[in-house]
């Protein structure tokens, strides 16, 4: 985060909010060892955000003594691992409600916003020349439409000249917060895909469907499949050479993914005007604005056993908190509002030891 946000953040009208963050975030606060050891944070979960969250905890076990490991398992796996403690965070892309934070006694802290890109593997097409809107694209997905040549998608492709190629369907195999997300984006644009289909982390696709083990499952299946389509986070469509589908938005403009366009969607939700992390970004309205757009989530105890169990974690997610901007900046993903970033420091403030010990960590 720059130091003008960090500013914003912890001074001026969140100063109230954030008092109590202050005396657990001094240069001077220990952080609890055993004889030396070495510290390790263990995560798991989403895949959609996972290259970023590997590449920060590189960064910060360079700068610290804590070692920090990342496994993208899926957003199913994350939540299930951390409700029952077996890992030391899980992140997601489909955020919990109160209610199912406080039966599974967790906090849940926002960590970035990014956007699910539709990717093609069709003889002799460029990236970002084939246009969808969300109703075709739903009714690909619901395995409705069978060749590429459709007339549906030649309508909005009169010069592409598309081929009687089969529709071959990549998804992914596991519960996944970026099928969530899709699945939630597709299912108002078509009631046949919501009524054959529906949106859930892991649904029951009609017909034959190919299926992949995280986003990068889907990405090696995508190189091997001729015809296919599948939906991938925007980081990967770039690093993986991947031919991106141009999304008509709610304006109906034909846009291309872009971390601009989500920053766009961003601007026109709750997330922004109301501080809410956990409001849709789908399908938000603005001309540039990308319409498959998420906020990312990772969830921690809320009530750890020990200062000591929970002391790594927590500045591990301070880190984060305090790079904001810079460590997002290029990643293929947008930061959070400053208003939601205020809110994440009184949040990650709010766990409690059970043996009552102050859990005392130290920022980036």
């Amino acid at each position: 985060m720059s130091t003008f946000s960090r500013r914003r953040v912890l001074g001026g009208g969140t100063a109230c909010a954030l008092a109590p963050v202050l005396p657990l975030f001094g240069a001077s606060a220990p952080l609890s060892t055993a004889h030396g050891a070495t510290l390790e944070v263990r995560g798991t979960g989403a895949s959609f955000p996972s290259r970023v969250y590997q590449k920060w905890a590189q960064a910060f076990s360079a700068e610290t003594s804590i070692r920090v490991s990342y496994r993208p398992t899926g957003s199913g796996e994350g939540l299930r691992l951390i409700s029952a403690r077996e890992v030391d965070f899980g992140a997601s892309d489909s955020p919990l409600t109160a209610t199912q934070l406080a039966e599974r006694r967790l906090i849940q802290v926002p960590t970035l916003v990014g956007g699910i890109v539709p990717v093609v593997r069709l003889p002799d097409l460029p990236a970002q020349r084939l246009i969808l809107d969300g109703p075709v694209l739903a009714d690909l997905f619901a395995g409705r439409i069978e060749r590429w040549n459709d007339p549906r998608i030649a309508a909005l492709n009169p010069q592409l000249g598309l081929r009687p190629i089969p529709v071959r369907r990549v998804v992914r195999a596991d519960r996944s917060g970026t099928t969530d997300g899709f699945t939630r984006y597709l299912a108002p644009q078509s009631p046949a895909f919501d009524s054959l289909v529906g949106a859930s982390q892991k649904p029951k696709w009609p017909g034959q469907v190919l299926e992949g083990e995280g986003n990068d499952g889907v990405v090696k299946l995508m190189g091997e499949t001729e015809g296919a389509i599948g939906y991938v986070s925007f980081d990967r469509v770039a690093a993986n050479g991947l031919a991106a589908v141009r999304l008509r938005n709610a304006e109906g403009n034909a846009q291309a993914a872009s971390e601009d366009g989500f920053r766009s969607a961003i601007r026109a939700s709750d997330l922004h005007r109301l501080g809410d992390d956990t409001a849709s970004l789908l399908d938000r309205p603005g001309e540039s604005t990308w319409p498959i757009t998420l906020t990312s989530f990772v969830l921690v105890d809320r009530e750890p056993p020990t200062s000591t169990r929970a002391e790594p974690t927590l500045r591990f997610l301070w880190w984060m908190f305090l790079r904001g901007d810079a460590l997002t900046r290029g990643t293929g993903f947008a930061p959070l509002p400053l208003a939601t970033q205020a809110r994440v420091a009184a949040r990650i403030a709010s766990v409690r030891a059970q043996d009552g010990s102050a859990i005392r960590f130290i920022g980036g």
